[in-house]
């Protein structure tokens, strides 16, 4: 039977890494949408040491870094936040709005051992330039795959759905924390992905936008009760 949401953070802090994000694989297609990663070629799956069947939030926080900030700058774009999306001291705020999280023993082979889906619908940011103007929005994190994947629109018109944008570097993810009743991951680097890249200097005929270009650094706030 699967263990309670506190079980699950208490075997997470264990670990130090319970959103431990793995090294990324090949690009998908922009229009491809994510599925809960399996990397295990087992005929029967695991169960989970713990679950959290249905995530209620709160948020994903992103701090743009300073190095992202002049670039935008360099390229002339403005960013802006979308639907329920906020810009807080230097942050990207989205809130949560569902998904689910399965944790595996990382003692054993079953890779990876973190998987599941975090939803951000009705929000995201935006990036203009002129009269250019690209959403991205609905944000999706794949945390077995460290990918990030969102709606992509310019001007209006969606150009893909659930593309991959963000590559989630884990390797500097700090501790898990905890405050009242909610967990907080803090410390992944949010780095420009290959596919976002290619879309958006294509939008803005440019060749600026390189790939791995850091973003900033995410903290997941969930709620534990």
């Amino acid at each position: 039977m699967r263990t309670s949401i506190k079980t699950f953070l208490g075997v997470a802090a264990a670990g130090s890494l319970m959103f431990s994000l793995a090294a990324c694989g090949p690009a998908n297609n922009a229009s491809s949408a994510p599925a809960s990663s399996s990397a295990s070629a087992a005929a029967e799956m695991p169960k989970p040491l713990a679950s959290i069947p249905a995530l209620t939030g709160t948020s994903t926080a992103v701090k743009l870094d300073s190095s992202f900030a002049e670039a935008l700058k360099t390229l002339k774009l403005t960013p802006g936040v979308i639907g329920t999306a906020q810009l807080t001291d230097g942050s990207l705020v989205f809130p949560i709005t569902g998904g689910k999280v399965d944790y595996y023993d990382p003692a054993k082979d079953y890779r990876p051992y973190v998987q599941g889906l975090i939803n951000h619908a009705g929000s995201g940011f935006s990036l203009t330039s002129g009269d250019t103007k690209v959403d991205l929005t609905n944000f999706t994190i794949d945390p077995g795959t460290s990918k990030l994947y969102g709606d992509v629109a310019v001007n209006g018109t969606v150009a893909a759905k659930q593309a991959y944008i963000f590559n989630l570097d884990g390797s500097t993810l700090k501790p898990l924390a905890k405050s009242g009743d909610t967990a907080i991951l803090e410390g992944t680097r949010v780095l420009v992905s290959d596919t976002a890249a290619g879309l958006l200097n294509k939008t803005f005929k440019t060749d600026a936008v390189k790939a791995d270009m850091l973003v900033g650094i995410a903290k997941i706030t969930v709620n534990t009760k």
